[in-house]
This record gives structure tokens, C-alpha cells and sequence, in this order.
């Protein structure tokens, strides 16, 4: 994004008089100067660093530069003010410059000049146009200033002052965070250009998620390592930086200020789990979507490289050096190709092959051997490329759940072949298919950066600027690591019927490692109390559908508690990210007359929000004897704000269909009245149905449906024990679970529970590992992480896996085999409990003959028959004689718990309990269930 600045001054006074001085032109808003080709000529940049201070003047004071950033909820709010006095005996120009990200939106900007208050206002471009001509009239200068820096525009200002005269400058900016690679980068430039008594920064976080760590590396230099200040708490974080005049100094006796350059923050947020972060704020809402621990998506490329004679020399030996490094980031799972063009195309490979460390080392070779010479022919190269993946797809060579991209890197305008831009844009718009995207790398300033921008975002893709300088390919690299690691397919986010309204895009084609999706809109008013958003998406081999919510009230009362926070987060990032999506959609425009209906939205929202952008100027405005003085802040016409693409509509109906998550039919308990005999106080008691159930120290619950009884039995093992609860090798799956002891003993005995349980299915080669922090779903080499702090539904292969949050996990496989894990959570201060794992399995479950283990070898039930009930030691429990498999066994009539209706007290289940492991009831000794891994099957006993 940028966000030059136009400044300009109409002011009369008796005394003193104001002049602003900014090089620069207006440009035209319907369309810009072209030349001869029918391109548009665009403002020269220069690659040489000008002198750069945020104060210019002589005989100036600098009284003050504090810069204050607030960020709440990854969207930034940044104040500089700095107060400055005309300490010299003449009367002369002083001026503010700021440097500020092109993401930005300038959105406030005063002056105070002696008493005089200047207040900024946004209007339209119109009002702006009028004052510039007066200006000019006047013979006074207006304009655009641009630098080349690689990620900031500069806002400049300058006032003529007579001598002892004050003035305070005050700028404000806003801009949304954009993660890459793992983290938040927040950059200030500070940049005095002279000793002040009062040099202040302060960066004030507040995340409701938590933070998850917060850097301050020192960029400004080795003599300021200890002199920013971090202090960090699990939701809010403060970064300063306050340097005395004394420690200002270059050195022990220098005048000049040392402190020059950028002052950078870094940080993340608190994941807990895949689902994404849902919050509403101001009638607003914003969903943060950036799941992590999931298997990468095997990746297609074809690399189309630009190697005509304007990138001799410094520019290829960094692309070279850069793509080397790229080609060994491939992994075997992927597959590419390089063309490389200049008024001819030549494809190293004529086809995709896969990315063997042969085929590496041979691709290295060729492109180290690439000598740059003649012209530049980018339609024909772009067009082989896109023909290069349809014949792949066609050839059936690509995973269809694979990602595809051509990624171009050109540093100049077409020269041979076609050359007018439209044209190559639509030609390769007609053949590129819906799943494959574009990226686009300019390097340098001769090239045509708003077409590859154009290009790029019609095609699922973005573009970026290289500077052609000594870090180029890093600059690459970066890039590409960017876009390395492809997670998710085909993204959705949507919200239930009649909940919101005004949505930002919400389908995105794919999401990346380190980045994150971001959707925001407005709430319809309603009585709900909370609001819930759906997450469907396609992963490297599974499907996703995961469930999100948020109260709707509760931020704003956290808000309203911090005085750090930013409190109109919500509304403003809604209206950045639609304003900047209405800007890359306008870009795309097919004609003027829809330019013209995108540009009046652009303009209302900015006037509503108090944006400066290309449409819109800030009017400033004061009174002096009731004299109106005006200055202008403004913002060329075709600034890129390329933080979203315009790749679907940012209003209508947005289909939804709700899902709900419940515990399955098969394993909802009934409530059943106690027979007097069993009345154990107000307890309550259920009919499990036909539900085998493990619970507690592990307790087995054994439904016998033919003999219509539950019977009982305890195993009594070891922590880390890995137990065999069904072993089928008929159906292909085995069922295991993992034993965890208790913090200490009680009673002289330490208790085990499950602490992990294991669904194997060898036939899909899944599995499917619950513990009690995570869900882990594996196949072959993806493997995928998901907390229980997220409500989902996943598609394996026959596989699915549905995610309660904090409450349980069912797995059916096939829909012939479901098994539901119910999470308990103990006290984490509690001497003795610990979390664990309650199983329950229906007894319908369709097993083959073969099926075996603790569990399985009930699904064939055997005859069972209880006789002798007389009154035992306890008068509570009855005592019996049953006769099962042979053996004749002394059982208790007892009861278990079942937690299903009530994960606190439970619910009793009444059952003939068998002593001793189960023995003769269970076939074998308890300890021939014992296997060494979660996914072994069980021997024969």
C-alpha cells in the first residue's frame, strides 16, 4: 500500500505567512498520461537514498518527538507530534517529515502555529482540486513526494514561521498488521536529524488471546541495546524507547543526533487451537484465521524468468543465486519447471517432473548457465507456462489437491511479441484455470509494477516489488518463503443467516504457513448473545469444517478496562480492509462506468472513516481573526494498498449451511428410574443403551445387549502401559490406549487412567492419536494437530473426526465403527488427579469375525447367566454366582459412572462387577493386552 502525501497551504495574514513545498503532480482520476503504446506512464523513482530528517530547518529548537503506537487486535493506530520552536532572528521554513508504511492510511493530521489550531477533516478530491489551483494561482507549490524505500512513503510539510514563533506538528496513521512467516512486524522510522530533550517511542499491544512473545531487535544501533524497554503480560506488552540527550550523541563530543534509522517491533498471538480467533467489538466483527501443525499441500510451480539484456549484470547473478536456493526448498512431494524468456522462450523441461534432488542439480545448472541477452517477450512466456500445467492436469500428473503457480520475475515492459499490456492480461486470463495462480516479482523500477499487480490479483496470486539492490535475493528468497508452504485449499468463511452483513471477502483460494486469513464485517442488529462463524477448507488430506464463536459483549468490556487499547479496532479494520479490497477490485475494473461506482464507495467510506486515499483529501483547517487558513493533505491517484485481493464480491447473500456438533445418536444416554434395592441417595442412574464404556481408573462397562446386562471390571496396570481395547485385523482396525498415572498415591495405590487413545484404521493408513492436550490425525507423512479448544469436522479418506470444544472427540470409520472420547479436565492445582480420557464404543459396531481385545471380544457375545443373588458384606451390593465361558465367577452387584449427561458427578450405571482384572471374563490375562505401540494389533492369545 502507499500513502504519499500532497500538501498544500492557502493562508493570508498581515504578519507572517504559511508555505508547504512538495515536488510532485496531480494526475488525472479517470485515466492516467499514456504513452505511445497505450500504457500508462508512471512516476519515475530513483534508486539513489536522499538525506532524510523528520525536522528540517535552521536555527530551530526541537522541544519534543514522541512517536505512540497503540495495536489492539493486529490493527495499528500511530501518533507523531513533535513541538518545535524558531529559535533563529529571521523568520524561515520549517518542516515535518514522517515516514509511514504504504499500507497505511494517513487519517488525522493538526497543526498548531502560534495558537493558530489547524484540525484535519477528510473530503473529497474535488474540494482539494479547487484549493490546489488557488495555490498555484498564488504561486504557491503542491504536490508528490516519493522515496524508493522498500516499505514507507513520506508525508512532508513545511511552514514558514516568523522568528520566536511555536508550532506542533501532530500526524496520525492507521494500518492492519499483516502476518508473514510467523509474526507481526510494526516499523517506525526515527529519524530527528537532531538532539531533543524529550525523544520518546512507545508501542502499546493489547491481543485478548494472549501474546505469544514480543521482540524489539535493535535496528537503530549497538550504542541503544539496552535502551528499549519491554515489558510484557499475558495480553498486553509496552515497547519504549526514551533516550537522553546524553545518550543521543554520536559520540562523547558530537553535536549530531545517532538516533537514525528504523525502529522495528515483532510479535505473535496466542493460538489455542486451529479453529481461529472470532471477535466482536462496536457492532463489528473480525475472524482471524491462521492454522498451524498441518501437513504442507504438494506444490506444482513453473518458474518464468526474465532474461533479457536489461538483467545483465548485479540483477541475474542475485536471481540466479536466489532461485538456487529456492529449487533446494522443494521437496519430493513437489514438481516445477523453468522457463526462461527474452524475444525468444525456452523451457528447461518441456514438462513438470518431480523435484528429485537429480532434476534439482540439473534445473541449478541451467539457470546458472542463463547468459541475459535481447528483448522481452512476456505474453508467449506466460502462456507456455499456463500450457505446461493444463497438460499436466490434463495428463492426470497433478494431485488435485495440490497447489499450482507460475511465479514470474521480470524486470522490465514487454518489447517483442505482444506488447500492449490489456491484451497480454486478457490473453492470460482465458487460459489460466480456476486452480492455478500467478505470483508476480518486479525488480527494479523500469518494469510495469501496476500490471503485475493487475495480472496477479485477476489470477489468485499478488505481486511484489524487488529493489534492485545488494539484498535482491533475499528479497527473493523471502518472497518465496512466503508462498513455500501451501496448508489449505479453497477456504470459506460464513456466518449463520440474518447475523451479519457488510462481509469482506470471505472465500480465499489458498491460505500459506506464517500467514493469516482475516474477514470482518457488521452485525444485524439481534438478540443473540453470541456470534458464530464456519471454517470449511481442504488440507493436504483430509477436508475441514470447523466452528468458531465469540460473545458478543464481552471485548467491549475488556476494552473499556485498558487504557492502551485501541476501542474503535473493529469498525476501523472493517472499513481498511473493505476500502482496500474496493481498491484492488477497481483496479480490475472492466470499464469506467464501473470504476466510477467502485470509486463513489471508495469515497464514502473514506469520508465515513476518515481515510486518506487516492480519492479523497484532508482538509485542514483554523481560524485567525476569523480569517479561514486551509492546508491539504493528499494521496495520489493510483496508489497500490495490496493487502487484500478483490477475488469476490464484497457484498449479498452469503450462503451458509449450519452445522451442528452433539453427541452422536448411538452414544446418547437414557435416564432410567432406580429399583428400590438400588437406590444409592439422589445419584442419578441412567440405561446406557447399547454402549460399552470405559471410564475413570480405567473402569470397563461391558454391554452384553442379547443378555440385556452390563457387566464390570477394573484393570489394574502401570503408567505408559499401552492397552488393546479392539483388535480387528478383518476391518483393518485396531484401538489402543495408553495408560497415565495420578501426581501421587492414595491409599496406598496410584491410580491409571487413559491418557491417550489411538484409532488405527491400516486399510486408509489413518490414525487417528486423542490425547488429553491435542487431537493428532496422521497419514503416511502429513500429519495434522488440532487443540481441543476447537469445534470441528474432518474428512480423512472413509475417516471422520468430529471435534467437540473441550468436551469430546467421535471417530467414525466408515460409518460402521464410532468410537466417542470424552475429555476430563481436573484442577491443575489438584495434589492427586490429572486429566484423562473416558471411551465409550457402540456395541452395533459392524467388526469383522476376527476382532479381538479388551472390548472386541465381546462383539460376539458369549452366554452369560447370573444365579444365587443372596445379600452381600455391603448390604449396598448384592453378591452372585455367574457362569461365563466355562467359569463359574463370585460377582457383586455394583454400579460405574457414566459421564455423558454430567462430566462433574456422572451417572450411575448399574452392573455385575467381576474381581480381579476381569479374570475368567475377560479371555487370558490382562497383561497379554499389553502392545508396545499405539498402532499395534494384538497377537493371538
Amino acid at each position: 500500500m502507499k500513502t504519499p502525501v500532497l500538501l498544500c497551504v492557502l493562508l493570508f495574514s498581515q504578519s507572517w505567512a504559511f508555505e508547504f513545498i512538495i515536488d510532485g503532480e496531480w494526475e488525472s482520476e479517470t485515466s492516467g498520461p499514456r504513452d505511445q503504446s497505450g500504457r500508462y506512464r508512471r512516476n519515475a523513482l530513483t534508486s539513489e537514498e536522499e538525506d532524510f530528517e523528520a525536522i528540517q530547518g535552521k536555527d530551530i529548537t526541537v522541544k519534543s518527538y514522541k512517536v505512540e503506537s497503540r495495536i489492539t487486535s493486529r490493527f495499528a493506530h500511530t501518533t507523531v507530534k513533535s513541538s518545535v520552536l524558531n529559535s533563529g532572528l529571521k523568520a524561515q521554513s520549517i518542516g515535518f517529515n514522517v515516514q509511514i508504511p504504504k499500507r497505511a492510511f494517513i487519517n488525522n493530521f493538526t497543526m498548531n502555529v502560534n495558537g493558530i489550531t489547524f484540525v484535519g477533516s477528510v473530503k473529497e478530491k474535488t474540494v482539494a482540486r479547487n484549493l490546489y489551483a488557488q495555490a498555484r494561482a498564488s504561486g504557491k507549490a503542491a504536490g508528490i513526494v516519493r522515496t524508493n524505500s522498500q516499505a514507507m512513503e513520506t508525508f512532508r510539510t513545511e511552514v514558514h514561521v516568523p522568528p520566536g514563533s511555536k508550532v506542533e506538528f501532530e500526524l496520525h496513521y492507521q494500518e492492519m498488521m499483516q502476518r508473514k512467516l510467523g509474526s507481526y512486524q510494526h516499523t517506525l522510522h526515527i529519524q530527528p536529524g537532531r538532539l531533543v530533550p524529550l525523544l520518546q517511542v512507545d508501542v502499546y499491544i493489547f491481543e485478548p488471546k494472549g501474546i505469544k512473545f514480543v521482540t524489539a531487535p535493535n535496528t537503530l544501533g549497538e550504542q541503544f541495546s539496552d535502551l528499549i524497554k519491554i515489558t510484557h503480560t499475558k495480553e498486553k506488552a509496552h515497547v519504549v524507547f526514551k533516550p537522553t540527550l546524553q545518550q543521543q550523541l554520536k559520540c562523547e563530543n558530537c553535536t549530531g543526533s545517532a538516533v537514525d534509522g528504523v525502529f522495528t517491533v515483532k510479535y505473535d498471538v496466542e493460538r489455542e487451537s486451529n479453529a481461529g480467533e472470532l471477535q466482536v467489538s462496536d457492532g463489528h466483527f473480525v475472524q482471524f484465521f491462521a492454522p498451524s501443525d498441518l501437513s504442507p499441500l504438494s506444490k506444482n510451480i513453473v518458474f518464468v524468468i526474465d532474461v533479457s539484456g536489461s538483467m545483465w549484470g548485479l540483477k541475474m547473478k542475485q536471481t540466479v543465486e536466489a532461485m538456487k536456493a529456492i529449487l533446494n526448498d522443494l521437496s519430493m512431494d513437489d514438481y516445477f519447471s523453468v522457463i526462461d524468456f527474452n524475444h525468444n522462450v525456452r523451457c528447461w523441461s518441456e514438462d513438470l517432473v518431480q523435484a528429485s534432488s537429480i532434476q534439482v542439480d540439473r534445473a541449478k545448472k541451467y539457470i546458472q548457465s542463463i547468459k541475459p541477452s535481447g528483448g522481452t517477450n512476456i505474453n508467449e512466456a506466460l502462456l507456455r507456462a499456463v500450457q505446461m500445467l493444463v497438460r499436466a492436469s490434463n495428463q492426470g500428473l497433478i494431485d488435485p489437491r495440490s497447489v499450482s503457480m507460475i511465479i514470474l520475475v521480470s524486470d522490465g515492459d514487454p518489447t517483442v511479441g505482444e506488447i500492449k499490456l490489456s491484451t497480454i492480461q486478457k490473453n492470460v486470463k482465458r487460459v489460466m484455470r480456476e486452480e492455478f495462480s500467478l505470483f508476480s516479482l518486479g525488480i527494479g523500477f523500469d518494469v510495469d509494477f501496476d500490471f503485475l499487480e493487475r495480472i496477479a490479483l485477476e489470477n489468485r496470486g499478488v505481486a511484489q516489488r524487488i529493489f534492485a539492490n545488494h539484498d535482491a535475493a533475499e528479497q527473493l528468497k523471502t518472497f518465496y518463503s512466503q508462498v513455500s508452504s501451501p496448508l489449505l485449499r479453497t477456504i470459506t468463511i460464513h456466518f449463520p443467516e440474518n447475523t451479519v452483513n457488510n462481509v469482506t471477502q470471505n472465500r480465499f483460494d489458498k491460505f500459506f504457513s506464517g500467514s493469516e486469513l482475516i474477514v470482518a464485517g457488521k452485525l444485524e442488529p439481534t438478540d443473540l448473545t453470541t456470534l458464530q462463524s464456519f471454517t470449511t477448507a481442504s488440507a493436504a488430506n483430509m477436508d475441514l469444517n470447523i466452528q468458531t464463536e465469540a460473545d458478543i459483549l464481552e471485548l467491549d468490556s475488556e476494552l473499556s478496562t485498558h487504557q492502551h487499547s485501541f476501542t474503535g479496532f473493529a469498525r476501523q479494520m472493517w472499513a481498511y480492509i473493505t476500502v482496500n479490497q474496493l481498491l484492488a477490485e477497481r483496479s480490475l475494473a472492466p470499464t469506467a462506468s464501473r470504476k466510477r461506482k467502485i470509486t463513489q464507495r471508495i469515497v464514502a467510506l473514506a469520508l465515513e472513516h476518515q481515510f486518506v486515499t487516492p480519492f479523497t483529501t484532508m482538509l485542514v483547517e483554523g481560524e485567525d481573526e476569523g480569517k479561514t487558513e486551509r492546508l491539504i493533505a493528499d494521496s495520489p491517484k493510483d496508489s497500490k494498498h495490496g493487502c487484500c485481493s478483490a477475488t469476490a464480491p464484497l457484498s449479498g447473500s452469503i450462503p451458509v449451511q449450519r452445522m451442528v456438533y452433539e453427541t452422536p445418536p448411538w452414544a446418547r444416554p437414557t435416564n432410567a428410574p432406580k429399583s428400590p434395592e438400588e437406590a444409592m441417595g439422589t445419584q442419578q442412574s441412567i440405561v446406557p443403551g447399547h454402549i460399552t464404556v470405559v471410564e475413570g481408573d480405567p473402569h470397563f462397562i461391558i454391554n452384553l445387549p442379547k443378555s440385556n446386562m452390563d457387566i464390570c471390571f477394573n484393570i489394574d496396570s502401570k503408567p505408559g502401559h499401552i492397552l488393546n481395547l479392539v483388535s480387528d485385523p478383518g476391518t483393518g482396525v485396531t484401538i489402543n490406549g495408553q495408560l497415565v498415572g495420578s501426581k501421587k498415591m492414595k491409599n496406598n495405590k496410584l491410580n491409571t487412567y487413559f491418557g491417550t487413545l489411538s484409532i488405527y484404521s491400516k486399510t486408509d493408513g489413518v490414525q487417528v492419536i486423542v490425547g488429553t492436550n491435542r487431537i493428532d490425525l496422521m497419514e503416511d507423512r502429513n500429519n495434522h494437530s488440532f487443540s481441543w479448544g476447537v469445534t470441528a469436522e474432518l474428512m480423512l479418506n472413509r475417516m471422520k473426526v468430529t471435534i467437540v470444544k473441550e468436551q469430546h472427540v467421535t471417530v467414525m470409520i466408515d460409518g460402521r465403527i464410532s468410537v466417542m472420547v470424552l475429555l476430563h479436565r481436573a484442577w491443575k492445582k489438584h495434589p492427586v488427579q490429572v486429566d484423562f480420557l473416558g471411551i465409550y464404543t457402540s456395541s452395533d459396531n459392524q467388526y469383522s469375525a476376527k476382532v479381538h481385545g479388551l472390548i472386541g471380544q465381546f462383539a460376539q457375545e458369549p452366554e452369560v447367566k447370573v444365579y444365587g443373588v443372596h445379600e452381600g458384606a455391603d448390604p449396598k451390593k448384592k453378591e452372585a454366582t455367574m457362569e461365563v465361558k466355562g467359569n463359574k465367577l463370585a460377582v457383586t452387584r455394583g454400579w460405574q459412572k457414566d459421564y455423558r449427561l454430567d462430566k462433574k458427578q456422572g451417572s450411575d450405571v448399574y452392573c455385575w462387577f467381576v474381581h480381579n482384572n476381569g479374570k475368567g471374563f475377560v479371555d487370558g490375562s490382562y497383561t497379554s493386552y499389553i502392545l508396545p505401540r499405539l498402532d499395534s494389533f494384538l497377537s493371538a492369545l
